[in-house]
């Protein structure tokens, strides 16, 4: 007959027999740990979107503003990191952090703006 233990903390199993953790710590602890690489990652990039998030709230309190790409930049905005994208009928591209919205003007501005209803 075959020694069961737990596959966390090696302690011996009693019960059913497809039981493979001796407590529900032990089974988070585990899957924590066969998780970990994937929540860093997902923890960065959310990290990352909520700063971006912040600095276009902070920089447009009104709804609508322009900026220079020096400012957003000095903030320390990450241009490659956002939640979605909508393109305008005149074919304008708008990328958003969350609700916080900009698009690439001329001259290195960027027009901010706040995510309307009719935008999906």
């Amino acid at each position: 007959m075959e020694k069961r233990v737990c596959l966390e903390c090696g302690m011996k199993l009693s019960g059913r027999k497809d039981q493979k953790f001796c407590s529900d710590y032990c089974r988070n602890t585990h899957n924590n740990r066969l998780n970990e690489d994937a929540t860093k990652y997902v923890r960065r990039i959310n990290n990352i979107l909520r700063k971006n998030r912040r600095i276009l709230a902070g920089l447009n309190p009104d709804g609508k503003r322009t900026v220079d790409a020096i400012t957003l930049a000095e903030e320390g905005f990450n241009f490659h990191y956002f939640t979605n994208t909508y393109q305008t009928q005149k074919g304008n591209t708008y990328y958003f952090c969350y609700e916080q919205g900009y698009s690439k003007m001329d001259n290195d501005q960027y027009m901010l703006v706040w995510k309307q209803d009719y935008v999906k």
